[in-house]
Protein backbone atom coordinates (compact mmCIF):
# COMPACT_ATOMS: atom_id res chain seq x y z
CA UNK A 1 0.00 0.00 0.00
CA UNK A 2 1.06 3.51 -0.59
CA UNK A 3 2.00 5.38 2.31
CA UNK A 4 3.67 3.15 4.45
CA UNK A 5 7.17 3.95 5.81
CA UNK A 6 10.03 1.97 3.77
CA UNK A 7 11.00 -1.27 6.12
CA UNK A 8 14.14 -2.63 4.98
CA UNK A 9 14.44 -6.15 3.78
CA UNK A 10 15.97 -7.66 6.50
CA UNK A 11 13.22 -5.96 8.39
CA UNK A 12 10.41 -7.81 5.95
CA UNK A 13 11.66 -11.15 5.84
CA UNK A 14 11.74 -11.15 9.74
CA UNK A 15 8.13 -10.16 9.96
CA UNK A 16 6.89 -12.18 7.79
CA UNK A 17 8.83 -15.20 9.36
CA UNK A 18 7.52 -14.53 12.67
CA UNK A 19 3.88 -13.99 11.02
CA UNK A 20 4.25 -17.61 10.31
CA UNK A 21 5.12 -18.44 13.34
CA UNK A 22 2.77 -16.90 14.86
CA UNK A 23 -0.14 -18.95 12.69
CA UNK A 24 2.06 -21.77 13.47
CA UNK A 25 1.40 -21.33 17.59
CA UNK A 26 -2.21 -20.90 17.03
CA UNK A 27 -3.24 -23.84 14.72
CA UNK A 28 -2.98 -26.61 17.16
CA UNK A 29 -4.64 -24.53 19.99
CA UNK A 30 -7.47 -24.16 17.63
CA UNK A 31 -7.78 -28.02 16.25
CA UNK A 32 -7.54 -29.59 19.90
CA UNK A 33 -11.19 -28.15 20.13
CA UNK A 34 -12.82 -28.05 16.92
CA UNK A 35 -15.78 -30.40 16.57
CA UNK A 36 -14.77 -31.83 20.09
CA UNK A 37 -18.05 -32.64 21.90
CA UNK A 38 -17.10 -30.95 24.87
CA UNK A 39 -16.69 -27.66 23.40
CA UNK A 40 -18.49 -24.84 25.18
CA UNK A 41 -18.89 -21.14 24.21
CA UNK A 42 -19.52 -18.24 26.49
CA UNK A 43 -21.77 -15.50 25.01
CA UNK A 44 -19.69 -11.93 25.14
CA UNK A 45 -22.07 -10.44 23.11
CA UNK A 46 -25.00 -7.62 24.58
CA UNK A 47 -28.57 -8.46 22.82
CA UNK A 48 -26.70 -10.56 20.13
CA UNK A 49 -25.04 -14.02 20.09
CA UNK A 50 -21.35 -13.73 19.70
CA UNK A 51 -19.55 -16.27 21.42
CA UNK A 52 -15.96 -16.93 22.16
CA UNK A 53 -14.52 -20.17 23.07
CA UNK A 54 -11.59 -22.04 25.17
CA UNK A 55 -9.84 -21.94 21.71
CA UNK A 56 -10.11 -18.71 20.96
CA UNK A 57 -8.66 -17.83 24.46
CA UNK A 58 -5.92 -20.80 23.94
CA UNK A 59 -4.81 -19.53 20.61
CA UNK A 60 -4.58 -15.95 21.09
CA UNK A 61 -2.37 -16.87 24.48
CA UNK A 62 0.05 -19.15 22.11
CA UNK A 63 0.00 -15.98 19.58
CA UNK A 64 0.83 -13.65 21.96
CA UNK A 65 3.75 -15.79 23.50
CA UNK A 66 5.62 -16.19 20.39
CA UNK A 67 5.05 -12.10 19.96
CA UNK A 68 6.65 -11.24 23.65
CA UNK A 69 9.78 -14.02 22.48
CA UNK A 70 10.53 -12.62 18.88
CA UNK A 71 9.28 -9.25 18.82
CA UNK A 72 8.81 -7.73 22.02
CA UNK A 73 8.61 -4.59 21.18
CA UNK A 74 6.01 -4.31 18.85
CA UNK A 75 2.57 -3.86 19.82
CA UNK A 76 -0.34 -6.34 19.84
CA UNK A 77 -4.19 -5.79 19.32
CA UNK A 78 -6.02 -9.01 19.63
CA UNK A 79 -9.82 -10.00 19.67
CA UNK A 80 -10.31 -11.68 23.05
CA UNK A 81 -7.11 -9.59 24.93
CA UNK A 82 -7.44 -5.96 23.76
CA UNK A 83 -4.53 -4.07 23.63
CA UNK A 84 -0.37 -4.38 24.45
CA UNK A 85 1.36 -1.00 23.78
CA UNK A 86 5.06 -1.12 21.49
CA UNK A 87 7.74 1.14 21.19
CA UNK A 88 8.35 -0.21 17.67
CA UNK A 89 5.76 1.69 16.00
CA UNK A 90 4.54 -1.69 14.42
CA UNK A 91 1.43 -3.61 15.91
CA UNK A 92 0.85 -7.11 15.30
CA UNK A 93 -3.73 -7.32 14.73
CA UNK A 94 -4.66 -11.08 15.80
CA UNK A 95 -8.05 -12.62 15.75
CA UNK A 96 -7.19 -15.79 16.98
CA UNK A 97 -10.34 -17.51 15.09
CA UNK A 98 -12.25 -15.47 13.28
CA UNK A 99 -15.53 -17.08 12.71
CA UNK A 100 -16.23 -18.55 15.76
CA UNK A 101 -20.13 -19.04 15.04
CA UNK A 102 -18.89 -21.49 12.26
CA UNK A 103 -16.19 -23.14 14.85
CA UNK A 104 -18.79 -24.01 17.21
CA UNK A 105 -21.24 -25.61 13.97
CA UNK A 106 -17.85 -27.58 12.96
CA UNK A 107 -18.00 -25.85 9.50
CA UNK A 108 -14.15 -24.91 8.34
CA UNK A 109 -15.25 -21.27 6.88
CA UNK A 110 -13.36 -19.87 10.02
CA UNK A 111 -9.57 -18.95 10.48
CA UNK A 112 -6.92 -17.15 12.51
CA UNK A 113 -6.15 -14.00 11.28
CA UNK A 114 -2.41 -12.45 11.19
CA UNK A 115 -0.90 -9.05 10.55
CA UNK A 116 1.70 -6.81 10.95
CA UNK A 117 1.01 -2.66 10.77
CA UNK A 118 2.38 0.28 11.01
CA UNK A 119 0.55 3.89 11.95
CA UNK A 120 -0.88 4.29 7.88
CA UNK A 121 -2.32 0.61 8.22
CA UNK A 122 -1.57 -2.79 7.22
CA UNK A 123 1.49 -4.08 5.70
CA UNK A 124 1.83 -8.10 5.66
CA UNK A 125 -1.12 -10.39 6.48
CA UNK A 126 -1.99 -14.07 6.53
CA UNK A 127 -5.34 -16.02 6.52
CA UNK A 128 -5.01 -19.74 7.97
CA UNK A 129 -7.22 -22.33 7.76
CA UNK A 130 -5.84 -24.88 9.93
CA UNK A 131 -8.41 -27.59 9.72
CA UNK A 132 -8.65 -27.58 5.93
CA UNK A 133 -4.34 -26.68 5.97
CA UNK A 134 -4.77 -24.06 3.81
CA UNK A 135 -2.44 -20.75 4.17
CA UNK A 136 -3.23 -17.33 2.28
CA UNK A 137 -0.37 -14.58 2.53
CA UNK A 138 -0.62 -11.50 1.23
CA UNK A 139 2.49 -8.22 1.09
CA UNK A 140 5.46 -6.85 0.78
CA UNK A 141 5.74 -8.04 -2.37
CA UNK A 142 3.85 -11.83 -1.26
CA UNK A 143 0.84 -13.07 -3.03
CA UNK A 144 0.07 -16.90 -2.80
CA UNK A 145 -1.67 -20.06 -0.82
CA UNK A 146 -0.52 -22.84 0.22
CA UNK A 147 -2.17 -26.04 0.78
CA UNK A 148 -3.63 -29.66 -0.26
CA UNK A 149 -3.11 -28.62 -3.72
CA UNK A 150 0.54 -27.17 -3.24
CA UNK A 151 1.72 -23.78 -3.21
CA UNK A 152 0.49 -21.34 -6.39
CA UNK A 153 0.16 -17.54 -6.75
CA UNK A 154 -3.26 -15.63 -5.75
CA UNK A 155 -4.93 -13.69 -8.16
CA UNK A 156 -8.27 -11.80 -8.38
CA UNK A 157 -10.85 -12.42 -10.80
CA UNK A 158 -10.84 -10.07 -13.90
CA UNK A 159 -13.45 -7.65 -14.84
CA UNK A 160 -17.73 -9.05 -15.65
CA UNK A 161 -20.87 -7.71 -15.39
CA UNK A 162 -22.64 -7.81 -12.16
CA UNK A 163 -25.28 -10.55 -13.32
CA UNK A 164 -22.50 -12.65 -14.14
CA UNK A 165 -20.88 -12.41 -11.03
CA UNK A 166 -20.88 -13.92 -7.39
CA UNK A 167 -20.63 -12.16 -4.21
CA UNK A 168 -20.17 -13.31 -0.71
CA UNK A 169 -20.64 -12.54 2.95
CA UNK A 170 -21.49 -13.66 6.51
CA UNK A 171 -24.40 -12.94 8.25
CA UNK A 172 -27.52 -12.60 5.49
CA UNK A 173 -28.98 -9.43 7.41
CA UNK A 174 -25.47 -7.89 6.98
CA UNK A 175 -25.79 -5.38 9.75
CA UNK A 176 -28.29 -2.42 10.48
CA UNK A 177 -31.43 -2.71 8.45
CA UNK A 178 -30.24 -0.04 6.32
CA UNK A 179 -26.96 -1.49 5.47
CA UNK A 180 -29.09 -4.71 5.15
CA UNK A 181 -30.47 -3.36 2.20
CA UNK A 182 -27.74 -1.64 0.55
CA UNK A 183 -26.10 -5.40 0.42
CA UNK A 184 -29.27 -6.74 -0.55
CA UNK A 185 -29.16 -3.99 -3.70
CA UNK A 186 -26.12 -5.35 -4.84
CA UNK A 187 -26.75 -9.01 -4.21
CA UNK A 188 -30.10 -9.22 -6.32
CA UNK A 189 -28.62 -7.63 -9.49
CA UNK A 190 -25.36 -10.52 -8.35
CA UNK A 191 -25.38 -14.14 -10.41
CA UNK A 192 -24.78 -16.12 -6.90
CA UNK A 193 -25.29 -14.99 -3.78
CA UNK A 194 -23.58 -17.22 -0.09
CA UNK A 195 -23.80 -16.70 3.28
CA UNK A 196 -21.59 -17.96 6.08
CA UNK A 197 -18.48 -16.94 4.81
CA UNK A 198 -16.69 -15.47 7.62
CA UNK A 199 -12.86 -14.65 6.72
CA UNK A 200 -12.46 -17.15 4.13
CA UNK A 201 -14.78 -15.29 1.43
CA UNK A 202 -11.63 -12.96 1.59
CA UNK A 203 -9.22 -15.95 0.47
CA UNK A 204 -11.93 -16.90 -1.76
CA UNK A 205 -11.51 -13.64 -3.24
CA UNK A 206 -7.99 -13.89 -3.52
CA UNK A 207 -8.03 -17.05 -5.20
CA UNK A 208 -10.10 -16.03 -7.95
CA UNK A 209 -13.07 -18.26 -6.79
CA UNK A 210 -15.84 -15.17 -6.47
CA UNK A 211 -15.91 -11.12 -7.43
CA UNK A 212 -17.40 -9.44 -4.40
CA UNK A 213 -17.24 -9.33 -0.38
CA UNK A 214 -19.29 -7.00 1.45
CA UNK A 215 -20.20 -7.02 4.89
CA UNK A 216 -20.90 -4.58 7.76
CA UNK A 217 -19.99 -3.84 11.73
CA UNK A 218 -16.76 -5.06 11.39
CA UNK A 219 -13.78 -4.51 13.34
CA UNK A 220 -10.01 -4.08 12.69
CA UNK A 221 -8.66 -7.84 13.56
CA UNK A 222 -11.22 -8.74 11.42
CA UNK A 223 -10.17 -6.75 8.03
CA UNK A 224 -6.30 -6.07 8.26
CA UNK A 225 -4.84 -9.78 7.04
CA UNK A 226 -7.66 -9.63 4.60
CA UNK A 227 -7.04 -6.35 3.14
CA UNK A 228 -3.35 -7.82 2.53
CA UNK A 229 -4.33 -10.94 1.01
CA UNK A 230 -7.22 -9.48 -1.37
CA UNK A 231 -4.73 -6.28 -2.38
CA UNK A 232 -1.36 -8.95 -3.04
CA UNK A 233 -3.47 -10.83 -5.34
CA UNK A 234 -5.25 -7.60 -6.85
CA UNK A 235 -8.20 -6.88 -5.38
CA UNK A 236 -9.49 -4.02 -4.04
CA UNK A 237 -10.59 -3.00 -0.38
CA UNK A 238 -12.55 -0.41 0.97
CA UNK A 239 -15.13 1.48 3.23
CA UNK A 240 -18.42 1.78 1.69
CA UNK A 241 -17.21 5.54 0.82
CA UNK A 242 -14.58 4.16 -1.02
CA UNK A 243 -11.74 5.01 1.76
CA UNK A 244 -9.30 3.23 3.97
CA UNK A 245 -11.03 -0.40 5.15
CA UNK A 246 -8.67 -1.27 8.14
CA UNK A 247 -10.54 0.75 10.49
CA UNK A 248 -13.08 -1.98 10.28
CA UNK A 249 -17.06 -0.42 9.94
CA UNK A 250 -18.20 -1.40 6.19
CA UNK A 251 -16.26 -2.99 3.81
CA UNK A 252 -16.10 -3.97 0.33
CA UNK A 253 -13.45 -6.03 -1.12
CA UNK A 254 -13.59 -6.24 -5.01
CA UNK A 255 -11.54 -8.51 -7.27
CA UNK A 256 -11.19 -5.70 -9.49
CA UNK A 257 -11.55 -1.80 -9.98
CA UNK A 258 -14.87 -2.03 -12.39
CA UNK A 259 -16.87 -4.17 -10.25
CA UNK A 260 -15.59 -2.27 -7.13
CA UNK A 261 -17.15 0.90 -8.61
CA UNK A 262 -20.45 -0.50 -10.00
CA UNK A 263 -21.24 -2.14 -6.79
CA UNK A 264 -19.78 0.70 -4.50
CA UNK A 265 -22.16 3.16 -5.76
CA UNK A 266 -25.04 0.75 -5.66
CA UNK A 267 -24.66 0.83 -1.81
CA UNK A 268 -23.83 4.41 -2.01
CA UNK A 269 -27.16 4.89 -3.54
CA UNK A 270 -29.37 3.38 -0.78
CA UNK A 271 -27.01 4.63 1.86
CA UNK A 272 -27.69 7.79 0.70
CA UNK A 273 -31.66 7.87 0.79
Amino acid sequence: MSGHRNLDDTLKSDLIRVAHLVADAARPETLRLFRSKGLVADDKGEGHFDPVTAADRAAEAAMRAVLAKERPNDGILGEEMGTTAGTSGLTWVLDPIDGTRGFLCGTPTWGVLVSVADATGPLFGLIDQPFIGERFVGGFGQAQVVGPHGTYPLETRPSRPLGSAIILTTFPEVGTPMEGRAFHAVAAKMQLTRYGMDCYAYALLATGQVDLVIEAGLQPYDVHAPICVVQAAGGIVSNWQGGAAHHGGRIIAAANRDIHAVALQILQDVVDD
